[in-house]
């Protein structure tokens, strides 16, 4: 499926996104948990996959080799042919173009401005499947590591003064579905660390926290309450709701899992990733949750701590 070019090696890009781009390899972004079908489905069966995996084409392997890619344009073709039961097999792209998983990245992007494909396959040296890459895993990945090169550049200018270390107390109230004021809660409390003089990689690591527990009630109760409270080693932040509560906590701590429809993640929200991060910045961590009845988060963040950022 044609993409936008996202057009990243350029000369007047940014010194630290091209230094991000040279130095990784296809590998250190690739997804590597793979959605494939073998050559004996029907493209009705491909069709039903691709929905369940929310993906708009897959590879078709033997023996975890690729012999071809079916897409959702193959799909249509199908339902206009009237042919939805007949095997992938004879209605595959064979020329499938495949990138390397010890490719330098900047290779694979000249990849996708080229082709202009959504994704590619990515093989080893014994010419395995082993991967997928898409457009949106090198933003990601791109995203991930400047925001650490900011932290240590920030890190480094910050002010040598000691932060105000008052007590303070605050509850934000969040309504359902609120996406207009989604995020206004986890500003506050940026603004209320760094008007303090907080390090800023502390300040982060309460941001994303409170960001990611003030987006998990908006979109996945009835509302409720963010309650975030500082003293002199931590900062804690509770994250109240009413209802529905969570049927499997231990899945909805796994990355990637999400019981948000297909509405909300339109609106570039419930990717799975925010109770995972809340713990990953989080000294200590503690989810209680019961049907019905609500879920309550507490994450803390020590003022001294080096880990989890």
């Amino acid at each position: 499926m044609p993409v936008k070019n996202i057009q990243l090696l350029q000369e007047n890009s940014p010194s630290i996104l091209l230094d991000v781009i040279y130095r990784s390899k296809i590998k250190d972004i690739m997804a590597t948990k793979l959605v494939t079908a073998p050559s004996t489905v029907t493209i009705k069966e491909a069709k039903s996959i691709m929905k369940e995996a929310e993906v708009t084409g897959i590879p078709i392997v033997e023996d975890n080799e690729i012999i071809g890619m079916i897409s959702i344009d193959d799909v249509f073709r199908a339902i206009d042919g009237d042919y939805m039961d007949e095997l992938v097999l004879n209605h595959m792209s064979t020329d499938v173009i495949v990138l390397e998983d010890d490719m330098p990245l900047a290779f694979g992007i000249t990849y996708f401005e080229k082709f202009k494909y959504g994704r590619f396959p990515v093989i080893d040296k014994n010419r395995k499947l082993v991967g997928i890459i898409t457009s949106r895993d090198i933003l990601h990945e791109l995203l991930f590591q400047l925001n650490h090169e900011v932290a240590r550049l920030e890190s480094e200018i910050r002010s040598d003064n000691d932060p105000d270390l008052t007590t303070l107390k605050e509850v934000f109230k969040i309504k359902k579905m609120d996406f207009a004021n989604a995020g206004k809660a986890s500003n506050e409390i940026k603004k209320l660390l760094k008007d303090r003089n907080f390090d800023p990689k502390f300040v982060r690591r309460v941001s994303v926290a409170a960001y990611e527990l003030e987006i998990n009630i908006a979109i996945h109760s009835d509302g409720g309450e963010l309650e975030f409270f500082l003293d002199k080693k931590k900062a804690v932040i509770v994250a109240r709701d009413s209802s529905p509560g969570i049927e499997n906590v231990e899945l909805a701590l796994k990355q990637g899992f999400s019981t948000a429809d297909n509405t909300i993640k339109s609106l570039g929200f419930g990717a799975g990733m925010g109770l995972p991060n809340v713990r990953r910045v989080s000294d200590e961590f503690n989810i209680t949750s019961e049907l019905g009845r609500g879920t309550i988060v507490q994450a803390v963040i020590l003022i001294d701590s080096q880990e989890g950022s």
